[in-house]
This record gives C-alpha cells, sequence and structure tokens, in this order.
C-alpha cells in the first residue's frame, strides 16, 4: 500500500482533520506506537493500517 493510499483510507474513516490527530496522539496496541511514529520507523503502511483496522470500526470498503 502506498502511503497516499494509507492517508485517502484515513481521511474516508476519521474526517481529514481528525484523521491527523489520530496518528499523531493515537498508541497502537499492536504497534505499540502511535500511527506517525510507526511510519518515521519504516513500518510498511499496510501494516499500519492493518493495525488501525484491528482497533477501530472500518467500514468493509476500506479493508
Amino acid at each position: 500500500m502506498r502511503l497516499t493510499e494509507f492517508w485517502r483510507r484515513m481521511d474516508v474513516r476519521f474526517g481529514a482533520g481528525y484523521a491527523r490527530s489520530v496518528a499523531a496522539d493515537y498508541r497502537l496496541p499492536l504497534l505499540g506506537t502511535t500511527i506517525d511514529d510507526a511510519l518515521a520507523r519504516g513500518v510498511e503502511a499496510k501494516d499500519v493500517w492493518r493495525a488501525v483496522c484491528a482497533e477501530f470500526e472500518v467500514p468493509a470498503d476500506l479493508i
């Protein structure tokens, strides 16, 4: 998954403004870190997205 697709899905799921807040502030249990930190460390966007899907309700068309 490309990073642009990851952010598109985040924007659809959380809204454009709130998606960035979730990414910066919410610590995902499966990653042990925030979305922003995981991406900065080089975790693949698809793996981060899977962690988001595990933690939050995500519409089937975004999975």
